[in-house]
């Protein structure tokens, strides 16, 4: 009997892993687009409980903040209006185009990337882009941190949370050579040490705390942080 060819399986294909350079360019050495304070939180494996408790202790009267969650485009906006319920913030899923305002918390939908671009008139808006995927993940958390790093500056405020993997960490860093504060959630309060971890070894990060004491610091630097007249 004739031997039989031998079936090898076939080599599984790995989507390669983009940085935020397809999305939007690096620019560096520019002054803040507009004298708004903006913060910017990214967040994985456990950041929906950890942006919950963030969140919910927080004051209204906060600047526009930006949330990038690792998370299916099915679930987005319901995870917004569930957070919406539970805030004295206003918490929407972002569209793209709308003014950032104070008060009010935007998050990600899960099919584009977020970023924050000029208004028409002064001030930042929200953007959205069905660019590739960074680090293998839309939307990115690198591409937030980034365009807040190009446009916000000394102005922004980065969080990274809770959450598996690297994207976030080199977003980060950038964001703090353009002048932003940036804090970590702590390894005892994660669910997962990756995201942040990375970031700290990198050297991004200002400080790092647990995610019950980030409100509170949040709101003081949100004042902190505003321009001067």
């Amino acid at each position: 009997m004739p031997n039989e060819p031998i079936s090898l399986p076939k080599p599984i294909e790995v989507a390669p892993s983009h940085t935020a350079d397809i999305v939007l360019p690096r620019l560096t050495g520019r002054q803040p687009l507009a004298r708004q304070v903006v913060i910017a939180i990214g967040s994985s494996t456990g950041g929906t409980e950890a942006l919950r408790v963030l969140l919910t202790a927080l004051p209204a009267n906060m600047p526009p903040i930006l949330i990038t969650q690792h998370m299916p485009e099915m679930f987005t906006k319901s995870f917004a209006a569930r957070l919406d319920s539970l805030c004295r913030l206003t918490v929407k899923e972002a569209a793209d185009g709308e003014r950032l305002q104070p008060g009010h918390v935007y998050i990600a939908p899960g099919h584009s990337h977020l970023l924050v671009k000029p208004a028409p008139t002064i001030g930042f808006a929200v953007g959205l882009s069905r660019a590739d995927p960074v680090n293998r993940h839309r939307p990115s958390v690198d591409v937030l941190f980034r365009s807040l790093g190009n446009l916000v500056g000394k102005n922004a405020i980065g969080v990274i949370l809770t959450g598996m993997g690297r994207d976030g960490a080199a977003g980060m860093l950038e964001m703090k050579e353009a002048g932003a504060y940036n804090i970590a959630q702590d390894e005892a309060s994660c669910v997962v040490f990756g995201m942040p971890k990375e970031a700290i070894a990198l050297g991004a990060v200002h400080e790092v705390l647990p995610i019950a004491s980030m409100a509170g610091r949040l709101a003081a630097l949100a004042v902190q942080r505003q321009p001067s007249a």
